[in-house]
């Protein structure tokens, strides 16, 4: 059995572009999985007539001005 020896060198910015690389995917995985629950929490709440804004009070847009 022949054995070969491959000897390299890595360097540390290797290292940061990995980890970079391995955030962008954690991060991109996260932002797909919270989109996707809350469509279908969206979709089961609409099926089983759950308002979740029920209790929640609402804000005018009017804004207004005191003339001097």
């Amino acid at each position: 059995m022949n054995s070969l020896n491959i000897f390299g060198y890595i360097d540390p910015s290797v290292m940061t572009y990995a980890i970079q690389a391995g955030a962008g995917i954690i991060i991109a995985i996260g932002a797909f999985v919270g989109l996707y629950f809350r469509k279908a929490k969206k979709k089961v709440n609409k099926k089983l007539g759950i308002d979740e804004n029920k209790h929640k009070e609402v804000e005018s847009d009017e804004i207004k001005v005191k003339k001097k």
